[in-house]
Parts: C-alpha cells; sequence; structure tokens
C-alpha cells in the first residue's frame, strides 16, 4: 500500500522543496505538491540573462514569482 507519493522521490529533489502530501483516500486521488525552496531566476526568464536586469527590476520579478508561486501552492489568493 502506498501511503506517500514522497517515499518515491529523490532525497535530493525532496530536499529542494517543501512538500505536503494530499491523500483523498474517498476518492483514491493522492497527491504531492512541492514549492522550490531556493529560486534560481534565470530558469524563469525568456530571452534574458538575469544580470542584465537592473537589481531593483531583478527584487521585483523574485517578489512577484514567489507570491504566485505560494498563492498556487496554497491553493487560494493571500496577497
Amino acid at each position: 500500500m502506498i501511503t506517500s507519493i514522497q517515499e518515491f522521490i529523490d532525497k535530493a529533489t525532496l530536499r529542494r522543496y517543501d512538500a505536503v502530501d494530499i491523500n483523498v483516500y474517498e476518492a483514491n486521488i493522492f497527491h504531492t505538491k512541492m514549492l522550490i525552496k531556493e529560486i534560481d531566476l534565470q530558469n524563469y526568464l525568456f530571452n534574458s540573462d538575469v544580470y542584465e536586469l537592473p537589481p531593483k527590476l531583478r527584487l521585483e520579478i523574485m517578489d512577484n514569482l514567489r507570491r504566485e508561486m505560494i498563492e498556487i501552492y496554497s491553493g487560494r489568493n493571500i496577497y
């Protein structure tokens, strides 16, 4: 019997994320929500280098990105 999807995720991967198991036994639905702990901004930019952006803009983008991730992770509008 599977009690946690996290048992099947590599430990190195799990260390990089906050992870929570969601198990709805009645509906046989199991999933794990994961939120990355440390954001590498370069992974979220298209056709730009992170160092081409002014520091203030980088910080603004990081704040907006983190807020969006938290809202998706929590499943509700927080900000």
